[in-house]
């Protein structure tokens, strides 16, 4: 007697209507619910019934297509499946929906539809009657036409039996289909295996109708011959890459297939035709280490035994063709001549002495020594000044591939390290990538913008970056996508920053930083001549011969329209003027003979300044709008033309006119794009002694106006400073207001501390600050002056500005040397050690009150 004896299903049954599949008695199937008579009788039925009966649903297969369903309710399939609820799963994504897991009980007729919303209900009749099932030992002894069925039945159970035989055992489903042919009445095994191979839905749809149990075997039993037929197929083409495998297997272990002759060119024939032997004969050849070696022949073992069908069989073969197009020990031969190397980076690169000798003494060490690990070099300095193409020259001058990697706005580790081969979408990151691309082990990396990591949840890069910028440690780097050790030691490392404040110290401590300062006036004429203006003549397909820039011109240009430290805004300049000649020149090609004759009959001397400059007509591009000169002479670009192409003047020399009252005084300061002069303004007003501070400054800057006050307070007898009603105490009944103008710009540091006492000073005394005085240094509340960074950028900052006198502390004299020379000659330096010294250099005179006037600070004068 079958187990399924107990099966009652109710009389009325609520239907579902599903499009997905043929539930058949004995299996279990998923089943999406969207449409609203479902999902109605979902939370009718389902979610509110408290019993076994109201779990009990039919199952009705919808043969109407699901798009073109409407709100009637569709004709019903006949016969359906009683089933079991056993899970109710809810979602509101991407809209409201129930996944329902459904096991078939039996099959039944739909005797009426008793109603058909909210879903509908019918009148069932129960199919599988309990006397259709017969126990194999009655089965054997039928005769007549019960003998059909029992053969019918032993040559399903055969089928089945090799089927399963023919499949993998060790996989746990289908040792437990093995186990359930032997437990499951044979009556059952029909349904059971026609929903578990492969079927198409009217087939399946077939097999449900089948009420009889000798129909339903006809039915089956050609699905499951034609199943094992085709696994017969499958195994026919697998079997020869098998046997290569054993014969390979064999020929290792020294031995010779019996009754064949085995020979090296066959092999090298088969191996031609195998996709994964030509990526073993890759994996040999590509000279790797032996830990990624011994990886990397694991990884294609497993490749060779996996169906190309498997998604891991493609992220396999990926790590494998990665594998091999690493550079194990692929290299470039340096070049080391120290002469050629000198001429091309003073070719490609004016200035920039300390970079040029550093490239230099690296490739002196590497003829004495061929090991020398490549150095990991920090360039520090303002936008524009050349770093990256600094790089660039560099690798040109070592014969070295060079790969940029922009590291500004990077938070995720996994960009340095890679994703482990774990996690979907996975790859390895810029570090390995970038080596893949360059296809050598010693090329040149630039890490643009290195100060500009970010970090987040995804972890910190400039903490992944150690690794890879330690020289003791990048010697094996481990990314995480390879989970093997490369090495980086040969790799020449080149980091560039604005700013060494915002880089971990850590990440700093490993790298060699070299400052590239500002350019002065003098360079950037000459980096222009050299370099930008012959490139935007070729960008804008110009020759010499058609435009000319004189030296005074870009003087011009750089000191009235850019104040910067670097080039780049100099060369947009100089890219403008070369678009409005090259409008001009363009209109040229169709100036007839006619309109060209007048210019050709001019007075020489008009014909000369036409050639120099042209002539100023009514259009609004003044002189360019009237020129047309012969093919043959060139534009001359002067002060008049540079006016009318660029407009007014953007920076004009305001020093002398801002120093006309007291209490207003010069400062310099440091930002990553360079030095910058600041004025400082102070106003005095009745009040209760508040001092105010405007213009966003920052905590250190406030602390610095704070001293200077309380300075000036306890010196303010000696040097003769009274409030408005002529009190001894400045603060007295007196309001004081310092403010910092640009209020836009964020400002802190301690270096405009002497700036504040001059101002402060003046302001009390009603004297003014020399016109061509700007100073820089931190204060104490002693009066001693300290030293300050960037001393560099703040002198050119003071030249490009027109001053003539700057003020340093004592202890920054030697950072002088790294001054131009053109730019020391120039200006007359102070180093001063005291407030006194700085106060007597600030004013015309010295400023009075000092116990011995006469003695001046420490001058060094146009070193």
């Amino acid at each position: 007697m079958s187990s399924n004896s107990g099966i009652q299903i109710p009389s009325r049954l609520p239907l579902l209507l599903t499009h997905e599949g043929v539930l058949l008695p004995g299996s279990t199937m998923r089943i999406s619910v969207e449409t609203a008579r479902n999902m109605h009788l979902v939370k009718n039925r389902l979610l509110k019934g408290t019993s076994l009966k109201s779990t009990i649903i039919g199952v009705i297969p919808n043969t109407r297509d699901p798009e073109h369903d409407t709100e009637d309710l569709p004709t019903l399939h006949s016969i359906g499946t009683a089933g079991l609820a056993v899970q109710v799963v809810g979602s509101n994504w991407p809209k409201p929906h129930y996944t329902l897991l459904i096991t078939g009980l039996c099959r039944f007729r739909v005797a009426q539809l008793l109603k058909d919303g909210p879903f509908p209900v019918a009148e069932v009749e129960q199919l599988d009657k309990l006397e259709q099932y017969t126990s194999p030992e009655e089965m054997s002894e039928a005769a007549g036409p019960e003998g059909e069925l029992r053969e019918l039945s032993q040559r399903f159970y055969q089928a089945a039996v090799q089927l399963v035989g023919m499949l993998d055992m060790s996989v746990p489903v289908v040792a437990k289909l093995r186990r359930l042919l032997d437990s499951l009445p044979r009556e059952t095994l029909p349904d059971v295996l026609a929903s578990m191979i492969h079927t198409s839905n009217k087939e399946k749809l077939q097999v449900l109708d089948a009420v009889s149990l000798e129909e339903r075997f006809k039915k089956t039993l050609p699905l499951l011959t034609r199943q094992i037929e085709g696994l017969k197929l499958l195994q026919k083409t697998r079997k020869p890459r098998l046997d290569d495998d054993k014969r390979v297997l064999a020929v290792r272990k020294g031995g010779v297939l019996p009754g064949r002759q085995f020979s090296l060119d066959e092999e090298g024939d088969d191996e031609d035709g195998d996709d994964t032997a030509v990526l073993d004969r890759k994996v040999k050849g590509a000279n790797m280490p032996e830990p990624a070696l011994r990886v990397c022949l694991k990884e294609l073992k497993r490749l060779k035994k996996m169906p190309q069908s498997m998604p891991e069989y493609a992220l396999t073969r990926n790590y494998l063709d990665l594998m091999v197009e690493l550079p194990w020990s692929k290299s470039t031969t340096d070049c080391l001549d120290i002469h050629a190397a000198r001429v091309l980076l003073d070719s490609d690169h004016y200035a920039m002495e300390k970079l040029k000798r550093r490239v230099l003494e690296y490739l002196a060490v590497r003829q004495l020594k061929s090991t020398l690990k490549g150095p990991i070099l920090c360039f520090v300095g303002p936008p524009g000044v050349g770093k990256t193409s600094v790089g660039r020259s560099i690798a040109r001058t070592l014969g070295r591939e060079f790969h940029r990697i922009a590291l500004g706005g990077v938070c995720d580790q996994s960009d340095i390290r890679g994703h482990r081969r774990t996690y979907v979408g996975s790859m390895p990151g810029r570090i390995i990538n970038g080596l893949k691309t360059v296809g050598v082990n010693n090329p040149v990396f630039l890490l643009d913008e290195v100060d500009k990591l970010g970090k987040s949840l995804q972890g910190d890069p400039a903490s992944a970056l150690l690794e890879v910028l330690d020289p003791e440690q990048n010697h094996s780097f481990t990314d995480h996508y390879l989970n093997v050790a490369f090495d980086l030691s040969q790799v020449l490392f080149i980091a560039t920053a604005n700013s060494t404040a915002t880089i971990p110290p850590a990440l700093l401590d490993r790298m060699e930083v070299l400052l590239v300062q500002g350019y002065t006036q003098e360079e950037k004429v000459e980096i222009a001549h050299r370099h930008l203006i012959p490139h935007q003549l070729e960008q804008h397909g110009l020759t010499p011969q058609q435009l000319q820039i004189p030296q005074d011109t870009t003087q011009d240009i750089i000191s009235k329209y850019t104040r910067e430290a670097g080039v780049r805004s100099l060369e947009r300049k100089i890219g403008a003027i070369c678009r409005a000649v090259a409008v001009k020149v363009a209109e040229g090609h169709n100036v007839t003979k006619s309109e060209a004759a007048p210019a050709e009959n001019a007075p020489q001397g008009a014909e000369h300044r036409e050639g120099k400059r042209g002539r100023r007509g009514e259009e609004p591009n003044g002189v360019l709008a009237d020129m047309a000169e012969p093919p043959d002479m060139p534009i001359v670009i002067d002060h008049i033309a540079l006016k009318d192409i660029l407009g007014p003047h953007i920076f004009e020399m305001e020093v002398s006119e801002r120093l006309t009252l007291p209490g207003v005084a010069v400062g310099l300061a440091w930002t990553p794009l360079g030095g910058e002069i600041m004025f400082v303004e102070a106003s005095r007003m009745e009040g209760e002694g508040q001092l105010t501070l405007t213009g966003q400054l920052g905590d250190v800057m406030k602390e610095s106006a704070h001293l200077a006050m309380s300075w000036l307070r306890s010196n303010a007898k000696t040097y003769q400073l009274t409030n408005m009603v002529g009190g001894s105490d400045p603060l007295e009944g007196t309001d004081i207001h310092l403010h910092f103008p640009a209020g836009a710009v964020t400002k802190d540091g301690p270096s405009a501390g002497v700036t504040m006492v001059t101002v402060l000073a003046s302001l009390f005394s009603g004297r003014l600050v020399r016109s061509d005085v700007a100073m820089t240094g931190e204060i104490t509340l002693r009066g001693l002056v300290l030293p300050v960074g960037g001393i560099k950028d703040k002198v050119l900052a003071a030249h490009r500005a027109g001053v003539k006198c700057v003020i340093i502390p004592k202890r920054n004299e030697k950072d002088l040397e790294e001054i131009p020379a053109n730019v020391r000659k120039e200006l007359d330096f102070v180093t001063a050690s005291n407030l006194d010294e700085v106060l007597n250099a600030a004013f015309d005179g010295g400023f009075p009150g000092m116990s011995n006037p006469l003695t001046l600070p420490h001058i060094v004068s146009k070193l």
